[in-house]
Order: structure tokens, then sequence, then C-alpha cells
């Protein structure tokens, strides 16, 4: 995977759309196609998670391909090695670029992930997805702070590709796993509510913290105007890049 604006150019607009992951948290695909379509000129990626994957189910997932987004599958799998690994086959299969396992599941659930996920893509003769382990969510602000060092390395042992972390982990996750993709959701431009997101941050502070790809939703998708949202978060994160 290929994470732009970090040469030192300053970024397009473009470029930056690939940094960015729209939150689909709906629970009907219709108003989940018609969000995304209307915000596809900003965002990249589109995420179907939990609510939405549950009332829509893969077709959902296809129908966002087809459009011409890459899906990231936020399904924070955690379950026996052997079910995480054939669902991850599954997600693989459909062509998803990124899926979550929650790291608290262990390096050999994730492992079993990792190498269900490749099988499955390999199998449809697709490109390789990132599978992301699960730190701590955004929501949660009282775990201890050992326990991301030790998520961030079960999630390497399990051979992971990439994390998702809060931007205030961005500086620990980057000092223990530079290579790892890092993934941020709980982004909020300075005015906007944090609803419950505890570990809310806004677009320049990750960037500046070292995140690759930014997960937005309510900030957009609830906003009056959606594109004007979009567009103001697209500028900032363009000038935090240059």
């Amino acid at each position: 995977m290929t994470i732009v604006g970090t040469t030192g150019a300053t970024p397009s607009e473009n470029q930056v759309r690939s940094r960015l992951a729209l939150a689909l948290d709906v629970d009907d695909a219709v108003e989940a196609l018609q969000l995304a379509s209307t915000l596809k000129p900003w965002f990249g990626v589109a995420k179907v998670g939990l609510e939405l994957f549950a009332a829509s189910g893969p077709d959902v997932v296809l129908r966002l391909m087809d459009d011409g987004f890459q899906v990231f599958l936020d399904l924070k799998l955690h379950d026996i090695p052997n079910t995480v690994s054939k669902a991850a086959r599954v997600a693989g299969s459909l062509g998803v670029t990124y899926l979550t396992m929650h790291a608290m599941g262990g390096a050999d659930m994730l492992r079993a992930g990792v190498e269900g996920l490749l099988a499955g893509a390999e199998a449809a003769g697709l490109p390789a997805p990132v599978a992301l382990g699960v730190t701590i969510l955004t929501s949660d602000d009282s775990a201890p702070r050992h326990i991301l060092a030790k998520r961030l390395m079960t999630s390497m042992e399990g051979g992971c590709g990439g994390v998702v972390c809060a931007a205030s982990d961005l500086q620990e996750v980057g000092q223990l796993a530079p290579r790892m993709v890092r993934v941020v959701p709980g982004i909020r431009p300075e005015s906007a509510k944090t609803h419950d997101q505890a570990r809310a941050a806004t677009p320049t502070a990750a960037i500046a913290g070292g995140a690759d790809v930014l997960v937005i939703g309510r900030a957009v998708t609830t906003a009056p105007d959606r594109e004007a949202a979009a567009a103001a978060i697209t500028a900032e994160i363009v000038t935090a890049l240059g």
C-alpha cells in the first residue's frame, strides 16, 4: 500500500482522498451509498462497520468497490483462531483493502486471521489486503498505559500490516512499530462535538502525529453542509501535510 503526501511535496486534494476513510455508520445500504456518492470527491476509502454489515452484508461492500472506493471492513474480529480465519478468508475474497481484528484476541488469533485474509484474496486473484490490529478503542480513556505496547507487539507477532489507534497513541506506535500502517478514528475538527469519542483529535493533530489513514464519520455525515465539512477537513489536511 502506498501512503501519499510523505515525500515533502505538497499533496493534492485527490491524493489526500486515499488517506480519508468515510465511516458509513448507518443501517441502510441505500443511505450508505448515497452518503458515499455525495462525499466521494473527498473520500477514497469507505468504512463498513458492524451496523452496516449486519444490515446489508457483503453486497454493500461490493457495491462500494464498484463505485471506486477502497473498502475498510471494520468488523473487529475476535473469536477462536479457526473462526477468525474463515471469516477473514471471506472478507479477503470480497476484495476489501482493510480488515480489523481485536489485538486482545492474541497473536495466534491474529495470525490465523491474517493468513485467512491473504488466502481469500489470493484465491480470488485480488491484491493483498491489510489486516489491522485494533489496540485500544478511542472511546476508552481508562486503559492502562502498558496495554498499548502489549497490543502493538501482539499485532506485530500476529503479522498485521497495521493498527488502529487513537491519535494520542501515535507517538508510541511510531516508536515501537514504525513500519505499520496507522489508522486513526475519532477525527473531529476543532469546533465539532466529540460525541462518544473520549480520545478524539483534530485532523492536523493526527497528521502531525504520523497517522496514515484518518477515519471520519459524524463530523461530516451529520454536518448541516456535508460537502463543506468534507472540503474543510481536506483543506486542513493538505495544509498539515504541506
